[in-house]
């Protein structure tokens, strides 16, 4: 793939709000979000996504549809292999998130998956080799505040996510914002109220 390559190679949505329970519970899953990874780069069959997940592909095949039937992949192309059709999968979003506020058919929408765990995990052997670049930072500020911050945050994430693939190392990016309830805040200083 040219490193000027659109990334990936097929049309999608830029964001996918998910309101149903079926989807959060489709996303919520370590090889799925796995796979939805890889098509980040560009569109795959089950076969291509079975190699590269190192499962078999009854295996992966099962995720792809649970992952389509949720409406989170799509088939983005086929092309003809002696009599079968082989399809292509493709995200149908850059971005997904979880509507909030909003409940499923049966009445309410599990939680979505803890980033912070996969990415502690995965970022392990990273952090053993001394490769891992984090930071954490507190800041006292406004919900208003917050939420500014976080859309730039969201364009970062979104320009994190269209960087033509090259290269032979994959990079894990991962955000958060929340708030802390029980961390500790000076009293106000001498004139303040």
């Amino acid at each position: 793939m040219s490193i000027n390559s659109p990334v990936p190679d097929y049309e999608l949505l830029d964001e996918l709000e998910l309101t149903t329970a079926e989807q959060v519970r489709a996303i919520s899953d370590p090889l799925r979000t796995t796979i939805l990874g890889l098509l980040h780069e560009r569109a795959a069959t089950v076969t291509e996504l079975a190699t590269a997940v190192g499962r078999p592909k009854s295996t992966v095949a099962h995720h792809v549809k649970v992952l389509a039937d949720a409406g989170i992949l799509q088939v983005v192309r086929t092309r003809r292999v002696r009599a079968i059709e082989e399809r292509f999968y493709g995200r149908a979003a850059r971005m997904f998130y979880v509507g909030l506020g909003r409940q499923g058919k049966d009445g309410q929408l599990p939680h979505d998956f803890n980033d912070f765990e996969v990415a502690a995990e995965e970022s392990k052997p990273a952090y053993d080799a001394g490769q891992l670049r984090s930071f954490i930072r507190h800041a006292r500020i406004p919900e208003e505040r917050a939420a500014e911050f976080w859309q730039q945050v969201d364009q970062l994430i979104h320009s994190f996510d269209q960087l033509p693939r090259s290269g032979g190392t994959t990079y894990g990016f991962t955000v958060g914002l929340y708030p802390i309830v029980d961390y500790p805040t000076l009293p106000p200083a001498d004139g303040e109220s």
